[in-house]
């Protein structure tokens, strides 16, 4: 007799780079480079382009590989987010894999809002964020974990997040989140999730962010939420969390209202 051999599951690999220039009319298309299942376009928006990244597999499973990166040039504005919440399924072996690096070059800024990540039981996702700001650059970065759609009654009984975040200013770091959340914290008293089922945080790093600390501070009252903020050395850091991802939105939109001008990017209206 011979062995059956080992199960080959097919695996989505995805890569896309977009680069913005300055231009007459303000930030425009430079270069859109795509590759597997990783996307993007690019829209105008009322505070400069509005960059949309997507992943047509549907989710992430065991193994996928994600690329988003963005460069903005000298001086430029933009918004860039996920066209819907990104999903994290059921891994029985490696994490699937996302890394995200935007690149802004002198005078840039750039509101990084991603939709929420929604993680599935028994799911398994390792994440790298970084950002690299150029001289008097600045950025506005979310980060939204929900864990399991409540209405659709999911429980999470096993899970594996890491979740790392990074922002440097001219090579040197000035922000580093790292965020572990594995199977152990789903049932961890209030020094963790408390019971939560979404939480997130966003952070603006620029000149004179902590100013916006008594307005942020004045929006945290969304029901069904709890959130902090403080703000210290050009940045802003605001951490949330809720019974829910729909609290967990609303409140995040409250804020964005404070700390950007203009409404929401346009894949998030409701």
């Amino acid at each position: 007799m011979t062995a059956c051999p080992a199960i080959q599951h097919q695996r989505s690999t995805g890569a896309v780079h977009v680069s913005l220039l300055p231009g007459p009319s303000g930030a425009g298309l430079n270069r859109l480079h795509q590759a597997g299942s990783a996307r993007a376009f690019v829209h105008p928006g009322r505070s400069g382009p509005e960059v949309v990244f997507l992943n047509t597999s549907g989710g992430l499973a065991e193994g996928d590989t994600l690329d988003y990166r963005l460069d903005l040039g000298t001086a430029c504005r933009a918004t860039a987010t996920t066209q819907t919440a990104e999903r994290a399924y059921r891994s029985t072996g490696s994490p699937a894999r996302v890394t995200v690096l935007h690149r802004l070059a002198e005078g840039a800024h750039l509101d990084w809002l991603p939709q929420e990540t929604i993680l599935f039981d028994h799911s398994a996702l390792h994440r790298e964020t970084e950002i690299d700001l150029g001289k008097d650059a600045s950025c506005l970065l979310l980060e939204a974990v929900v864990l399991g759609r409540a209405a659709m009654g999911e429980t999470l009984n096993r899970l594996a997040l890491d979740d790392r975040r990074m922002v440097r200013r001219t090579g040197t770091p000035v922000l580093f989140e790292p965020l572990r959340i594995h199977t152990e914290a789903l049932a961890a008293g209030p020094g963790i999730l408390a019971g939560a089922r979404a939480f997130a945080t966003l952070t603006l790093v620029a000149q004179g962010a902590e100013d916006a600390l008594g307005p942020v501070r004045a929006m945290l009252s969304e029901p069904d939420t709890s959130g902090g903020a403080s703000g210290f050395d050009g940045k802003l850091i605001i951490r949330l969390m809720a019974r829910d991802g729909w609290p967990l939105r609303r409140q995040i939109l409250r804020l964005l209202s404070v700390l950007r001008p203009g409404p929401p990017p346009q894949v998030w209206q409701i």
